[in-house]
């Protein structure tokens, strides 16, 4: 996983929102050294490239409006973020847990550490992302196993069949129109809800 990451970093996208003083000029300087593809931005934009795969941000409370602002305008699936504090005030705090920063960078920045909080990031934003896409996966079949389920009870209710034959009767139309089980089995609840008298 570690050695993916570090190969990764020659094509990810990386935008660091910072003032293009000291700090901000040797961040990018030491992110463009290890490899990162860098653009900058300043002063806080409204949006970001939907192609970008970290966002550099610092998180000032005074900025607070105009940071919430550009969190709310971020792609889908989001940058991996990686805050820059300069205080460590509640206010700040607060933004950065809103922010879902997945590392955090402290001024002074220094070089030394900056490609491990980069990598861990990365890490951690990635393992976010697969389990974000097996509980999606869950859902889908939850909600396919409760349909089925449905459709069973109807077609059990209505012909008079055993729970194998309606699981038959399904398997057999979706085979006979090429669809899914899942699609007609919403086609008989559907079915069912239209033949409904109104309340």
């Amino acid at each position: 996983m570690t050695i993916s990451l570090l190969r990764e970093l020659p094509e990810l996208k990386i935008v660091v929102v910072h003032p293009p003083d000291e700090e901000g000029d040797a961040l990018v300087s030491h992110l463009r050294r290890v490899g990162c593809m860098v653009t900058t931005a300043w002063p806080m934009p409204a949006s970001v490239p939907p192609n970008v795969d970290v966002l550099f941000l610092l998180v000032e409370g005074e900025a607070r409006h105009a940071t919430e602002a550009l969190l709310k305008t971020l792609p889908r699936p989001e940058p991996t973020v990686i805050a820059i504090v300069n205080y460590e005030d509640p206010t700040t705090l607060q933004l950065v847990l809103e922010s879902a920063a997945f590392a955090v960078v402290q001024k002074p920045i220094k070089p030394f550490g900056l490609l491990a909080h980069l990598v861990t990031a990365r890490s951690l934003w990635a393992e976010r992302q697969a389990m974000l896409k097996e509980n999606r996966k869950l859902r889908r079949k939850i909600t396919s196993d409760q349909a089925m389920s449905r459709a069973k009870t109807i077609l059990m209710a209505s012909k008079g069949i055993s729970e194998v034959d309606a699981y038959q009767a399904i398997r057999a139309q979706a085979m006979a129109k090429r669809l899914s089980m899942e699609q007609i089995a919403s086609s008989i609840i559907n079915m069912e809800t239209l033949l409904q008298p109104p309340p």
